[in-house]
This record gives C-alpha cells, sequence and structure tokens, in this order.
C-alpha cells in the first residue's frame, strides 16, 4: 500500500468562519492535516482554539467550509448531502461527552437507532443491537433506561452505539470529560481496543494524561494547528482488522460505576 493510499483523511487550507461583520471571527484558519488509517489522533488546545470544530468538519456534521476536504482520496465537496448522510451512518462512529442519548428510548433501543439507515428489520436491529452490548458487558441492561445507568455505562452504551455499524472511523468528543477516572480508564481501554484492532480513532480532549494512549498528538491554536507529534506506537503486531463486534482476550471488572 502506497503512502497516499493510506491517508484516509485529508484537509487542505481548511477554513471555517464565525459571525459577520466585525463580529467575524475564524474557528479554522487554513488547517492542513493529513491522518492515515490505523492511527489514534488526540487533539488538545484551550476552549475555543478549533479543536471540536475540526472534529464536527471531519465528521461531516459541518461543511460550510473554504478550502478542500478528502475523505478516502475523494472531494468531500462534491457529495450531495443523501451521500454525506450515508457516509456518517455508515464510515464514521460519534462518541460525544453528553451521551446524546434518546431519554424516551430503552437502552437497546438507542444502540439500534443507526441501524434505521440500513433498512434491516426491527428484530435484526435489536439483534445486533444486543449483539454490542453483551460485548460491552452491558446486556443485562438492555432494556433499562438511560436515567437508569451511571455515567460509564451511559458512555459505554455511546460507544456500541458508534460501532454498530461496524465504522471505520470513530470520532470522540471529550469522551471522558463527564467521569469519574476510574470511568475514564476504562472507556479509555474500550477505545485503546479499537485502536488495536486497525480503527481510525480522532480524539478531542483537554486532557493530557488521555493522550498516551494516541499514536499522535495535535495541538491547536487560534483555529491553526500548532504541533503535532507522533508518540512511539505500543507492539500492535498481530493482524489487524477494524472492530465492528468487539471481543475481549481477558475479563474485564463488571461495570463502571
Amino acid at each position: 500500500m502506497s503512502a497516499k493510499a493510506s491517508i484516509v483523511i485529508e484537509l487542505k487550507d481548511v477554513k471555517k468562519r464565525f459571525g459577520i461583520g466585525d463580529a467575524e471571527h475564524y474557528a479554522l484558519n487554513g488547517v492542513d492535516l493529513k491522518i492515515k488509517k490505523g492511527e489514534f489522533v488526540a487533539i488538545m488546545g484551550p476552549s475555543g482554539c478549533g479543536k471540536t470544530t475540526l472534529l464536527n468538519v471531519i465528521g461531516l456534521l459541518d461543511n460550510d467550509t473554504d478550502g478542500e476536504y478528502e475523505l478516502d482520496g475523494q472531494s468531500v465537496g462534491r457529495f450531495s448531502s443523501r451521500r454525506q448522510a450515508r457516509i456518517r451512518s455508515q464510515q464514521i462512529g460519534f462518541v460525544f461527552q453528553s451521551f446524546n442519548l434518546i431519554s424516551r428510548l430503552t437502552i437497546i433501543e438507542n444502540v439500534a437507532l443507526p441501524l434505521l439507515y440500513k433498512g434491516m428489520t426491527k428484530l435484526g436491529r435489536l439483534k445486533r443491537a444486543s449483539e454490542m452490548l453483551h460485548n460491552f458487558h452491558l446486556g443485562e441492561r438492555e432494556y433499562y433506561m438511560p436515567y437508569q445507568l451511571s455515567g460509564g455505562q451511559l458512555q459505554r452504551v455511546a460507544i456500541a452505539r458508534a460501532l454498530v455499524n461496524e465504522p471505520s472511523i470513530i470520532l470522540a468528543d471529550e469522551p471522558t470529560g463527564n467521569l469519574d477516572s476510574r470511568s475514564s480508564h476504562i472507556i479509555m481501554e474500550e477505545l485503546s481496543d479499537l485502536h488495536k484492532k486497525g480503527n481510525t480513532i480522532i480524539m478531542v480532549t483537554h486532557n493530557p494524561r488521555l493522550t498516551t494512549y494516541a499514536s499522535r498528538v495535535i495541538t491547536m491554536s487560534d483555529g491553526r494547528i500548532d504541533t503535532d507529534t507522533s508518540v512511539a506506537k505500543k507492539d500492535t503486531s498481530n493482524k489487524k482488522r477494524p472492530l465492528g463486534r468487539p471481543k475481549r482476550s481477558r475479563n474485564k471488572k463488571n461495570e463502571a460505576k
């Protein structure tokens, strides 16, 4: 595989403006970025530096930009809104700090929700969601409501939902921001397992301790990339494949409280 072929995300002089007239400012101001398949990239920086905006642009949640964005070698600017929606549902998994679960749906229904876009039957969607929840040791809580789970459990539900469509790219925006240290460790181990299986992970965080899980650390300032540092990779010599159905090679503690 050539170096060019391994690049899954490429941004060239990407700019994103907010406001009008005197109030106008750049959330992104000329970002150049290449991310290869299978990297675990941590993005850091002070509040308002543009890191979440960058994540939203990469995830096709915000495409009102200047510059060029190529995903798998294809210009995103040429994609129709329908194709962008299809890519978001099939290729990209989102994990948010606030979990973004629907309070009136059960846990299994929340996880099954992205499968609506695949045209699966209701039974098929619930079966697939159940498999994901069992892989994250949440099978006994399938029919709980979100308010009945702890923060760590909710974030694991959010990760299960992000993986249910077997995406190759995981975007995580402050995935441990609302969690205690023990739950944060469990969530980061989950993300680390995904990385070891070959998934591309891009994580926004304010916690420098979490960058130890990454293979690359980017810091941002005033809408620009300030530093971009590769981190020595751990041994991942085993054959890798993108993870859709995570399997555990060791027993984990039952639940994150």
